[in-house]
């Protein structure tokens, strides 16, 4: 019964082991494409680099980093290491303030979750 009992405990340990490393390379392939989203439809706005004359950062950068002044929060956007994924759904679909909203058309469901997987990355990093 006990030899039944230790196979049955390092099979199951084997499929949960398994099962971790095909998780781990799905959520490997999403951030892959999350960036790849996050460079076509956000980087323009919230990524590193010169801004506008007169301005030191892109126009989302330069936003956030006005929101954020004197917080230890980065205002590029991939940078970060706070944000959830209802979070960057909702501001991804409905837009705020001079962002625009983004349609199904533009950013594909499946294009949102690897955004977000890509922008949530640095939370699962930090822990």
């Amino acid at each position: 019964m006990s030899r039944l009992l230790l196979s049955v405990t390092v099979i199951g340990a084997s499929l949960g082991v398994t099962a971790r490393a095909q998780e781990t390379e799905a959520f490997t392939a999403d951030v892959e494409r999350g960036e790849q989203v996050y460079d076509k439809w956000c980087a323009p706005c919230h990524g590193p680099g010169p801004g506008l004359p007169g301005f030191d950062g892109l126009p989302g950068t330069q936003q956030l980093r006005l929101k954020y002044r004197g917080t230890d929060v980065p205002a590029v956007l991939d940078q970060r290491n706070d944000l959830v994924p209802e979070f960057i759904e909702v501001i991804v679909r409905q837009g705020v303030s001079f962002m625009p909203q983004f349609r199904k058309t533009e950013v594909s469901d499946a294009d949102l979750e690897a955004l977000t997987a890509y922008l949530t990355r640095n939370k699962a990093e930090s822990q």
